[in-house]
């Protein structure tokens, strides 16, 4: 079982080996951790995919705990984790479209202390960024999108997050973007530490 952030540090490991009987689901192994999590209200990834406590468990399955989340490349849809300093000039040529009239940038920037660190289950966090960047696409009709996030140390006035969207006109442009960041720290798995100490988040819905 794979472990991120204030669990990862609790345990004193990033995974652990669980032993459940044949036929044991979600819940079961939930059950189990019970002592790691201490109270702590978690959910459990099967496959790099949210599932809930009903989903059975098989041989080989990749099993993550996931913590309350503190939220962070092909045409029209990129999104990606990265330890690189982030660029809106990159971003912006990956949503230039000729359909487009109206382009919008957002960056998250670390503010009023000296850094962030921000940990991810990378490969789970891009999947679901891309699911939230098609959603966004999708629903108000973008011609492009493109984000990028962060991991490890972000300092003082730097960025932890990138979004570019472009769109036929500014007001499917401007929500978006900001649906797009608000359902990255809803759902993405990344977490945040800010002066020694992991930011309480939210627990994302399965």
């Amino acid at each position: 079982m794979k472990l991120f952030a204030g669990l990862r540090e609790r345990a004193g490991t990033a995974e652990l080996d669980l032993e459940l009987p044949e036929g044991a689901v979600v819940g079961d192994a939930l059950e189990r951790m019970r002592a790691l999590t201490d109270g702590a209200r978690v959910v459990m990834a099967v496959n790099q995919e949210y599932a809930d406590a009903s989903s059975t468990l098989h041989a080989g399955d990749e099993v993550a705990l996931i913590p309350p989340i503190s939220g962070g490349a092909v045409g029209a849809l990129h999104a990606r984790m990265t330890t690189a300093t982030l660029s809106l000039d990159r971003l912006l040529e990956l949503v230039r479209d000729p359909r487009a009239g109206a382009v919008v940038t957002f960056l998250g920037v670390t503010r009023e202390v000296p850094e962030l660190e921000y940990e991810a289950y990378t490969e789970m966090a891009e999947r679901q960024m891309a699911e939230v960047v098609g959603h966004a696409i999708e629903r108000h009709g973008l011609c492009a999108a493109a984000v990028e996030h962060r991991v490890g140390t972000v300092p003082l006035s730097e960025a932890s997050v990138a979004i570019a969207v472009s769109a036929p006109h500014r007001a499917e442009a401007f929500a978006g973007a900001r649906e797009i960041i608000d359902e990255l720290k809803a759902k993405v798995p990344i977490w945040k530490k800010e002066e020694g100490e992991w930011v309480r988040g939210v627990t994302p819905e399965p």
